[in-house]
């Protein structure tokens, strides 16, 4: 079965469910989360170094961002960069990271799926996957840049990224950043 569609882990006004003790300890820990599939956070030239431009995309609204989707804009992005600027011209950063921990109870269908299941009895769920919590105003991504040229460049991968996300985001260019 393929992944559930994001509208099923829309963004609520609650804290993040993380593996982090709390009041009840017997809940505190979750057992068997799968691990984050992004692993790689900064990209391009690394190097610590001042940079001129600095292009950011914020989230406009509370939202939450899996993954999954996470790893498909970083690869998306890194890609349409290296190709069109050069390596050693930017620094990709990601910004923010999966601690949500995502449960889904599990629904059994076909002939005999009654006999076996309890229905929404004991419905805690099973860990599925991560997810990050963005709130308003918040960095997704950032790309470090030292000519002016590369900013329709940047904005154009940026784009791909949004149509990969959910939400809403808006891109911010920064002059004069300075070391990152």
């Amino acid at each position: 079965m393929g992944l559930r569609p994001a509208k099923c882990y829309r963004y609520i006004k609650s804290r993040a469910y993380t593996r982090r003790a709390i009041k009840v300890m017997k809940k505190a820990f979750i057992r068997g989360v799968p691990g984050p599939k992004i692993q790689i956070f900064d990209m391009g030239n690394k190097s610590k170094r001042e940079w001129e431009i600095g292009v950011d995309m914020i989230a406009k609204y509370p939202v939450q961002v899996r993954h999954n989707q996470l790893e498909a804009i970083r690869m998306s992005v890194f890609r349409h960069l290296n190709k069109l600027i050069g390596r050693q011209n930017f620094h990709f950063r990601i910004r923010t990271y999966p601690h949500h921990v995502l449960r889904e109870n599990p629904m059994a269908t076909g002939a005999g799926a009654d006999r076996f299941q309890q229905g929404m009895r004991k419905s805690f769920g099973k860990p599925i996957g991560m997810a990050a919590r963005l709130k308003k105003g918040k960095e997704i991504m950032s790309v470090y840049v030292d000519d002016k040229k590369h900013i329709p460049i940047i904005k154009r991968a940026f784009h791909v990224a949004k149509n990969k996300l959910s939400g809403d985001y808006s891109v911010i260019i920064n002059e004069n950043v300075g070391k990152i």
